[in-house]
């Protein structure tokens, strides 16, 4: 089998196994997000690395809806100069500084009807515990993605002596090897083909269509972006324009 196909096959394991195992807990998780937002309140989500591609996926896109607030840091996310200015030594020691988060969080605006989602693979690095610990003192429900069940038995690098995983509200599994990369090469100790990614994106998706669905079954509206490159679609600049001032409200909290 050539390596290309043997990634192939571990990401669809990965994903056959989340539709397996963890529909029950997205729709949880979908539950308390379609809360907040028919409250005109907001899902946060947060992450590091490359868990904050998951965030940039979900909103703002076409097919995305307001009622998501990305929260990225950009020294934990920016680290494509790979050396230099943000590399990736700082961003490696940067997501484990405990009480970074807390400063994070200083720079927003919360309400106890908020919801806080969170993407961490390993689920022990300080700052994504610095801010769910903050959000859950806040009143927010916090809600947790990453390899939940590879990561048992991992050491916490907070002093709080707990993993994401621990304080988290509701728990979905990325279904994801700790390690992420998948596949053996020959003469080489490390593998390629990392798999997180793939994961977080499915479960980005299966949870918003969900949370979706829940809120028109309410009779909400929702403000979705549209596609821009569909011939013949006159009022997509305007539903666009609709749905960022609908952004522009919330933000603002009217």
């Amino acid at each position: 089998m050539s390596l290309a196909k043997e990634w192939l096959n571990n990401t669809r394991k990965v994903i056959d196994t989340i539709e397996a195992t963890q529909m029950e807990n997205i729709r949880k998780a979908a539950e308390v997000m379609a809360d907040s937002i028919a409250a005109c309140r907001w899902v946060h989500t947060f992450g590091c690395g490359h868990a904050t591609l998951p965030i940039e996926e979900m909103y703002p896109r076409i097919g995305g809806f307001v009622g998501f607030h990305p929260m990225i840091e950009l020294p934990l996310s920016f680290f494509t100069h790979i050396v230099g200015e943000m590399g990736v030594h700082q961003f490696v020691f940067l997501e484990r500084v405990e009480g970074y988060g807390q400063e994070i969080m200083k720079g927003y605006n919360f309400d106890p009807r908020d919801t806080m989602w969170i993407f961490s693979h390993s689920g022990i690095n300080n700052v994504n515990i610095d801010v769910a610990l903050e959000s859950k003192k806040l009143g927010m429900k916090v809600i947790a993605y990453g390899s939940a069940t590879e990561a048992k038995g991992k050491k916490t690098r907070h002093s709080c002596g707990k993993t994401i995983f621990d304080i988290a509200d509701i728990i979905v599994d990325s279904c994801t090897p700790l390690q992420d990369a998948s596949v053996d090469l020959k003469n080489h100790q490390d593998k390629i083909g990392p798999v997180s990614t793939m994961a977080f994106i499915t479960t980005v998706w299966t949870t918003i269509t969900t949370v979706a669905e829940i809120l028109v079954e309410r009779g909400e509206k929702l403000y979705i972006h549209p596609s821009h490159n569909v011939p013949g679609d006159t009022t997509a600049r305007e539903r666009l324009t609709e749905a960022l001032d609908m952004y522009k409200k919330r933000i603002a909290g009217v």
